[in-house]
């Protein structure tokens, strides 16, 4: 839960900053989860899984501690109107609606592009929109030294690493090269991106003392667009070709969307781009990326919670349930 009264810097320490909030996912892993506590198949950014506020509310509250309201932009997928409208702090300035979930990387260049017309000289940090941090003020402190590292190391983007706690497989792996320092903050080259290995990598990851990958990224907005260009040309092609955001509620064209098929930002980007990156390493902030209800509930028991629905959860399934599981694997 933020536990960090949502007030934002000062507009002078803020400056050129600006976010995007990825919200676009269809979180279909957390679906029967979601249907339990909200009724309907709402994606995951839209409930509210750790306390009262949706992910998606929690993740736009973090955000505006360190950087203007104004200045951060939400990819949506048009699908999920019914649900985005019903979140009270996004604006309508600051929505940008793609016709259909593509992966991460179209939302990431779309954003990318937008900014860099209003803001050639924009720091930009993406923030994914599941993720919980038992330490908030923490967290803030180190998304602001990321902004610091990337406005001195103009050339670079700064992932923001959290120490392993086991050889996890469904997160993505940062290889850590040489330390070096920048802003009063000693960071560490990348010396390679593992997306997802397999147990045995990630028990050797584990070992040389690698770091989860957040997918919290800060850094200068012709960096992120360089390291996008060199890896998708093609796709930077075509989104040039669209009309970008400009400051109120634009819906990107199917037409544009239909020309592209689905493209991971971590595996098509970041892992063929290692040299342009650099690694900030979290302290012991209990990040979790809610991926999957055995993190959810692990947060909730970390953090001595027990919300109303964790006993029909826990729970033996109904027979009937059971029945038309074994009948049709479909069944949720």
């Amino acid at each position: 839960m933020l536990s960090v009264a949502p007030q934002a810097r000062p507009p002078a320490a803020q400056g050129n900053r600006w976010g995007v909030i990825l919200a676009g996912g269809d979180g279909t892993r957390l679906q029967r989860l979601t249907r339990l506590i909200c009724g309907d198949d709402r994606p995951k950014q839209f409930c509210p899984l750790v306390g009262n506020d949706t992910l998606l509310e929690q993740t736009r509250k973090r955000a505006e501690l360190s950087i203007a309201f104004e200045q951060i932009l939400f990819p949506l997928t048009k699908s999920h109107h019914a649900f985005y409208l019903q979140e009270p702090g996004i604006r309508p300035s600051q929505r940008i609606v793609q016709p259909a979930n593509k992966g991460t990387a179209p939302p990431i260049l779309y954003s990318l592009l937008s900014i860099e017309q209003h803001d050639k000289d924009a720091i930009v940090a993406i923030l994914p929109c599941d993720h919980h941090y038992s330490d908030e003020q923490a967290f803030t402190v180190a998304l602001d030294s990321a902004f610091d590292i990337a406005g001195q190391r103009t050339d670079s983007v700064v992932l923001l690493g959290a120490p392993p706690q086991g050889p996890e497989v469904e997160y993505g792996w940062i290889e850590l090269g040489a330390s070096a320092r920048a802003a009063g903050n000693t960071f560490f080259h990348v010396r390679g991106f593992c997306e997802k290995p397999s147990v045995h990598v990630a028990r050797g990851l584990l070992e040389r003392g690698s770091l989860w990958n957040t997918f919290v990224m800060v850094g200068h907005v012709r960096s992120f667009l360089e390291i996008v260009s060199t890896a998708l040309t093609g796709l930077v092609e075509a989104f040039h070709q669209s009309h970008l955001w400009a400051g109120g509620e634009v819906h990107i064209e199917d037409s544009l969307y239909d020309r592209i098929h689905s493209i991971d930002f971590s595996r098509h980007v970041l892992s063929v781009q290692t040299r342009r990156l650099v690694a900030l390493r979290l302290g012991h902030i209990g990040w979790s990326d809610l991926g999957h209800p055995e993190r959810v509930i692990a947060v909730l028991q970390a953090a001595g919670l027990e919300p109303w629905w964790i006993n029909e959860w826990h729970a033996p399934r109904r027979p009937q349930a059971v029945a038309a599981r074994l009948t049709n694997p479909a069944v949720a």
